[in-house]
């Protein structure tokens, strides 16, 4: 048989159940667009939830400073434990795992003045990498390099709120602003960014300054240390190294400060990457548990069709029997009813596919909120579709098919004449 005349016969079996067949392929296409759906949203929210941490810092660990809640060295517990200018250099030295490890230092409500407007802002002083670090890009200028670190030079990064509070719509680049009561130059502004997460106030409102400068202008107040700093921040050099590199800090200052390594209130850690790894676990998750709702839709749908084919295969059993009767082989039965349930199936989950996609199209034109990047199909959910539409169409057509091929042609041709 020709492959136009299995497409013929397999429409000329859908219409003569119409209802029956739309109810059915429906099923196979809904099971498509429900699982494609699904997988679509998990994925944008999880790319959402990444893209809006990110904007807080890439697999930074925040390290803060608290008191000893264990005894070690002879020394008593409930001391008070603070990080010191130079710490950073002896825990990098000390971390092979970590990209990164730099002091954080600042200070809140000071008064900023520019020659068109004032404000109360967080002044933050750290090295240069701070800005990759805790993801800050320049709208305009740039950000305080080394040479300013080291010369402890008056030179500003605003961020995106404070600048358009100190200045308005007005240019603010290479304009002077007095910070406390220092005058600093403005050689740069933050482009905006939304920040969900925060340990002292958002990036956006703050001022950013050589840590040089503020350790100069804004020394510590009593009870701190002159040269405490506020926090500690670190970086693994790969997400393979998180864990060994949380550990090499924690090491490093229960030596620098005699306090054991095992200690969490004397050395408490903020990890992103952690917080980053159980949000995925759960959209992960969801997006399997989705994806099972929309895998039984599809295989219901598949029994649908396998109820249409045996149908089809009763309703022609004495087409059966003549075929089989002038020569017609098992292998070209099954075939021929095989490939009508393929096509049956295919057409109905393509249809699907091509609707699913059309609507994650659709949506992604709306406006989205902060964490959901819209509903992202990938090359893997569609892989996934089309397996599963292969795998439904084999079971749904293997047992008609088998039924067609073990019709007796004497007894289908005695029984359509006894009818």
């Amino acid at each position: 048989m020709l492959f136009r005349d299995l497409i013929r016969d397999t429409v000329q079996t859908l219409s003569a159940h119409k209802l029956r067949t739309a109810l059915t392929m429906f099923g196979i296409a809904w099971g498509i667009v429900s699982i494609t759906l699904m997988v679509a949203a998990g994925e944008g929210l999880r790319v959402g939830q990444a893209r809006v941490a990110e904007q807080f810092g890439r697999d930074i660990m925040i390290v803060f400073a608290g008191r000893t809640s264990m005894q070690a060295g002879g020394t008593r517990a409930g001391r008070q434990v603070q990080w010191k200018d130079d710490d950073h250099l002896a825990v990098q030295a000390q971390s092979p795992d970590c990209a990164f490890v730099m002091p954080e230092l600042g200070q809140g409500s000071v008064p900023v003045r520019s020659l068109y407007n004032n404000a109360a802002l967080r002044v933050t002083g750290s090295l240069p990498e701070f800005a990759e670090v805790r993801s800050i890009p320049a709208a305009e200028g740039r950000y305080p390099n080394w040479e300013d670190e080291k010369d402890a030079r008056r030179v500003a990064f605003l961020g995106s709120d404070a600048r358009k509070q100190l200045f308005g719509s007005r240019p603010a680049l290479g304009e002077t602003i007095r910070v406390g009561a220092f005058p600093y130059v403005v050689i740069g502004v933050m482009r905006h960014k939304e920040q969900d997460s925060s340990y002292d106030g958002q990036d956006i409102a703050k001022v950013f300054v050589p840590f040089a400068a503020v350790r100069r202008d804004f020394p510590n107040k009593p009870p701190a240390r002159p040269d405490s700093v506020d926090r500690l921040i670190a970086v693994p050099k790969s997400l393979g190294q998180h864990e060994p590199c949380k550990w090499e800090v924690r090491q490093s200052l229960a030596r620098l400060h005699g306090f054991d390594p095992h200690d969490k209130e004397a050395a408490g850690i903020w990890d992103t990457v952690e917080e980053a790894q159980a949000f995925a676990k759960m959209t992960d998750g969801m997006k399997y548990f989705l994806g099972a709702v929309g895998l039984a839709t599809l295989f219901i749908g598949g029994i649908g069709v396998m109820n249409v084919m045996l149908v089809a295969v009763r309703e022609r059993t004495r087409e059966i029997g003549v075929r089989k009767a002038v020569g017609a082989t098992r292998h070209s039965i099954v075939r021929q009813f095989f490939v009508e349930t393929m096509i049956v199936v295919f057409l109905s989950g393509g249809a699907g596919l091509s609707f699913a996609y059309a609507i994650c199209a659709l949506v992604n034109l709306l406006p989205m909120p902060q964490y959901f990047a819209g509903l992202l199909p990938t090359w893997q959910s569609g892989t996934l579709a089309f397996l599963l539409l292969g795998t439904v169409a084999v079971l749904s057509a293997l047992y008609p098919a088998g039924r067609a091929a073990a019709v007796d042609p004497i007894e289908a041709l005695r029984t359509e004449v006894g009818g």
